[in-house]
């Protein structure tokens, strides 16, 4: 192989010169995505709630902080244009937000309320919908060839195996499984739309991610259940979402790709 060639495929994972916005960016995922981006040269605008308290971020140059919230979808709309406004059109655009409401713990199918129920569509997928679609037509407006990446779940596409959850105080959630699976679907709709304009969007879904605050006996019948044998670290997806977003993967576009150790294809 050539030094041409090899410059070639390295040029292809080089986010310089590009804009991203990362929603949720300071969260266990969106931090390691945050630092993928930006480190592979790509101004990155993090928008989170907490975006002080992630300490990882604060020192690297290209990143940016901006408090977002999705609960008022009208005030996040004004707030996210005025932020296109001071930044530029992304050419990035990740969503890994998980906005929720206290009660979302008693989410499953017996404890729900119609209250919970509508709030939680509400601030989950439709801010994911909305934001997508915002940032497309701002992306055809100033005709970027952009790529929107959003985060979706294996219990997107699965229903949730329950007997994991046995033994712990973990329970199904009939919310999540319809946000999520939303999300993949209007992953789908706007790549079939929006391709003609150069746009491409996908759909990332995580397994089971390793977190110290999860239950041993959940994190052991998890790991029995997967191919791999584990579950995955923050870095994998993050490594992933940057795939996405450069120009390595230029020929992708409503695709739904699986982090997850093998769990679905099982």
């Amino acid at each position: 192989m050539t030094d041409i060639d090899k410059k070639f495929y390295s040029d292809k994972y080089s986010l310089n010169n590009r804009t991203a916005f990362i929603i949720g960016g300071a969260g266990l995922l969106g931090s390691e995505i945050s630092k993928a981006i930006a480190f592979s040269g790509a101004k990155t605008i993090v928008f989170d709630i907490d975006e002080y308290t992630n300490k990882q971020l604060i020192d690297i140059k290209n990143i940016y902080f901006k408090h977002f919230n999705c609960i008022d979808l009208k005030k996040m709309e004004e707030y996210f244009i005025s932020i296109i406004s001071e930044y530029g059109c992304p050419d990035i655009f990740i969503n890994c937000s998980y906005p929720r409401t206290k009660d979302w713990a008693e989410n499953s199918f017996k404890d729900i309320t119609l209250g919970s129920f509508r709030e939680n569509i509400d601030i989950h997928l439709n801010s994911y919908a909305w934001l997508a679609r915002l940032t497309a037509e701002a992306m055809v407006e100033n005709s970027k060839n952009g790529s929107i990446i959003q985060l979706g779940s294996i219990y997107g596409i699965l229903g949730q195996d329950l007997s994991i959850y046995e033994g712990t105080d973990m329970q199904e959630n009939m919310s999540y499984a319809i946000i999520k699976g939303g999300i993949s679907n209007l992953t789908r709709q706007m790549a079939s739309y929006y391709g003609q304009y150069g746009i491409r969007i996908n759909t990332l879904c995580p397994g089971g991610i390793s977190d110290s605050k999860q239950n041993p006996i959940f994190i052991d019948r998890y790991k029995k259940k997967v191919p791999l044998g584990r579950l995955g670290n923050a870095s994998e997806v993050a490594s992933t979402a940057l795939f996405l977003a450069s120009d390595a993967s230029s020929y992708i576009t409503g695709a739904t790709i699986m982090v997850d150790g093998g769990w679905t294809a099982i």
